[in-house]
């Protein structure tokens, strides 16, 4: 009879859900052995029962059991195990089931998951493995966060699409001899990394392999929400997201040469950029988003390197901007102006994108590929000749799965990002993630309005913020105690998170800043802290599906260089030395940056190996003494800021020098502070030297090639004098 029940359900299932099950040999394993799935919705259990023999029995809470008959009915029976979650022997009592060769489908979150994301797991999860040796089989249940039956404020859908995959039998490791606390611990977060990778992989092999293809997918789905604004407050609608796009994608025979593929976009952070962007997508054509802060000149060489004939950009924008574009004009570069394409749009385009949209959003997609060029981005320069870096569609999907594989970010979350969308932190955690994951996002078009941007959060209510140490210093100086009061996820990262900077932001506006790593090749994101997983002092844990490798460095013993591997890592440089050598990492990407791993996992990063200096055959990180330096002097306020750059010199090799836009602090101070904080001779500075500013790039910071250049033309200049 039992049987018979199974197969009608889960024909049920399937006409209802079209429900689809991956993997189901590995439910065959004998006992011992733990099934973990996730945990969204009170029917879960469903989805795996009409799977299961006789054998499977499913650990329910006996007290829950107690508050209706209808839950004494589906938690007390011969297919359950019930326990008394309460009591400290409840542990006990699994283990010795297990031991007698047992199979328990076990729900480690121990409760229904409130944000649609894994939430964290008991370490009784890690105490049954420790005693057992049991293995254990991990369960990803796909789109059951969208049901009715789910208490996660995500949008509900009557009907969602559900999917059930099973992962194949895994051995439980082992860690030699360590305190039994320790190594519950240890497996229970191992557990948790084993859930978290199979949903990225999960959603990477069933999820949109294009970028177009995830806008279409979310807005089938949510289709009227508002979820992008700018400073104009005009907010869109995924349907006239789409729409918009649609619309544009119409123009761009007439307006762009049909041979070259890549395109120059020179737009702020506003709406129509992300429009721009998808129409682009959707013709096949690859944007190279071009850096305005960078001046003309260095404009015009990442635009020569992308092989760019035209560049999509605004009048509007230009005169605001006051941006010098004679150069480009005078390179051959054609300006193709949005007043002029939005112009061109006939009555009769807009009524027919109108229609498909109204009734089906979607969009008339040319053949692109997951592995096709998505955007070309360039790094910073801040220690060399800008790059041209081609990421995949492939790639920035890959990270955008793996942020939200670790974050419970939520459909009622509000972004706001004024990080510049031609930097990969603004683009595609700022705009593309919120857009793909459902979320409103407001756009803002400067970093720099310290006085205006928490007046603009506090506004809008937004609950996730994107920002740099630099900036956040900045609004620290104007904004509010109450205007982060919304704020509960504050991400920093592009330069080192100061100690400093992150009390301040506890102390006065009670919010955790969560510190994070990354490169522009790594679309961006490669290790991030969250309020699951945080740790003070390192930039968090590797990202779901990345791989690491520490390459020993002479003179440092506390860490190595970081090479990284995972579907995030871009597909390759456009200029042909640097991506010769990329390619001959066999997929490895060298961040160039001196790191340690600890036992945990936890990133922390040394500094970059060109910004140390080798005195007296010692590496010194220049980085570590700017760390030092940051936030030493409170009497000069949060204006001062110090650099440390080192010149060549005949007796030890290198030397330090300091450097400081605060005319106040002398060499002596510097050296009291660095000895104070137990720095050896090696690391302090020879001399300081004072400037007006101190260069900073777009994203906040310190431009050290620009700043050395300009101290070794003014040293030459001083000499010829």
């Amino acid at each position: 009879m039992v049987p018979i029940i199974r197969r009608c359900l889960l024909a049920l299932l399937r006409l209802l859900f079209r429900y689809e099950a991956y993997g189901l040999e590995a439910l065959r394993t004998p006992g011992p052995v733990l099934l973990v799935p996730n945990h969204l919705s009170w029917i879960d259990w469903l989805f795996l029962w009409v799977l299961l023999d006789d054998g499977w029995k499913f650990v329910t809470s006996s007290t829950t059991a107690e508050t209706s008959p209808i839950h004494r009915a589906l938690m007390l029976n011969r297919f359950t195990f019930p326990i008394d979650t309460a009591s400290p022997y409840a542990v006990k009592r699994m283990a010795e089931f297990l031991q007698g060769g047992g199979r328990l489908v076990l729900f480690a979150e121990g409760r229904l998951s409130l944000t649609g994301s894994l939430m964290k797991l008991f370490d009784g999860t890690g105490f049954l493995f420790l005693k057992t040796k049991a293995r254990v089989i991990t369960c990803h249940l796909r789109g059951a966060q969208r049901l009715l039956f789910s208490p996660n404020p995500n949008k509900k859908e009557l009907f969602p699409r559900i999917s059930l995959h099973v992962s194949g039998v895994l051995d439980v490791p082992t860690f030699g001899e360590i305190h039994t606390s320790e190594a519950r611990s240890r497996l229970t977060l191992w557990l948790r990394d084993q859930m978290v990778r199979q949903q990225f992989l999960v959603e990477m092999t069933h999820g949109p392999r294009t970028l177009p293809e995830a806008f279409v997918a979310v807005a089938r789905r949510i289709p009227n929400k508002r979820i992008l604004e700018d400073v104009s407050r005009q907010t869109l609608s995924y349907r006239r997201l789409l729409l918009g796009a649609d619309v544009l994608s119409q123009q761009w025979d007439r307006w762009l040469a049909p041979r070259v593929a890549r395109v120059g976009i020179l737009l702020p952070n506003i709406n129509a950029t992300p429009v721009v962007l998808l129409s682009l997508w959707t013709v096949g054509k690859v944007p190279a988003i071009l850096n305005f802060t960078s001046g003309p000149a260095v404009m015009l060489a990442c635009a020569q390197l992308a092989g760019i004939q035209e560049i999509i950009t605004s009048r509007q924008f230009l005169e605001r901007a006051r941006l010098d574009v004679e150069m480009l004009n005078a390179a051959g570069l054609k300006l193709v102006y949005l007043e002029d394409v939005r112009a061109g749009v006939t009555s009769s385009q807009k009524v027919k994108s109108w229609m498909r949209q109204r009734f089906n959003p979607m969009l008339p997609l040319r053949l692109v590929g997951a592995n096709d060029t998505a955007v070309i981005l360039f790094t910073s320069g801040s220690e060399g000749t800008p790059k041209g870096v081609q990421l995949t569609h492939a790639n920035i999907l890959a990270n955008y799965q793996q942020l939200v594989a670790i974050t419970d970010l939520e459909d009622r979350d509000r972004l706001f990002n004024c990080l510049p969308i031609f930097h990969s932190f603004g683009l595609v955690v700022g705009t593309l993630l919120p857009l793909l994951r459902g979320m409103y996002v407001f756009l803002y078009p400067s970093p720099l309005h310290y006085r205006v941007i928490p007046d603009a959060i506090y506004d809008r209510a937004c609950t996730v913020f994107l920002s740099t140490n630099t900036f956040l210093n900045g609004y620290a100086r104007k904004a509010h105690p109450y205007d982060f009061r919304s704020v509960r996820y504050l991400f920093s990262a592009a330069e080192k998170l100061n100690e400093a900077t992150a009390n301040l932001w506890s102390q006065k506006y009670g919010v955790r800043v969560l510190e994070g790593y990354g490169a522009t090749e790594c679309a961006p994101a490669i290790a991030i802290n969250t309020p699951l997983q945080p740790k003070h002092g390192v930039v968090g844990r590797l990202l779901p599906g990345i791989e690491a490798r520490l390459e020993p460095v002479e003179g440092v013993t506390d860490g190595g260089r970081l090479f990284v591997r995972g579907p995030n890592v871009m597909k390759g440089y456009l200029n042909v030395e640097a991506n010769a050598h990329f390619l001959s990492l066999d997929g490895w990407y060298d961040t160039g940056d001196i790191v340690s791993i600890d036992t945990e996992g936890f990133l922390r990063i040394c500094g970059r190996l060109k910004r140390f200096a080798k005195i007296s055959g010692e590496m010194v990180s220049l980085t570590a003494v700017e760390e030092a330096l940051a936030g030493a002097f409170p009497e000069f306020g949060l204006r001062c800021h110090c650099a440390v750059i080192s010149q060549p010199d005949s007796d030890k090799g290198e030397v330090l020098v300091a450097v400081t836009n605060e005319s106040k602090i002398s060499i002596d101070q510097i050296r009291v502070v660095l000895r104070g904080k137990g720095f050896p001779n090696l690391s302090v500075p020879r001399d300081i030297v004072h400037v007006r500013e101190i260069p900073k790039l777009g994203t906040g910071k310190v431009d050290h090639r620009k700043l050395v250049s300009s101290l070794t033309e003014l040293a030459t200049r001083s000499k010829n004098y």
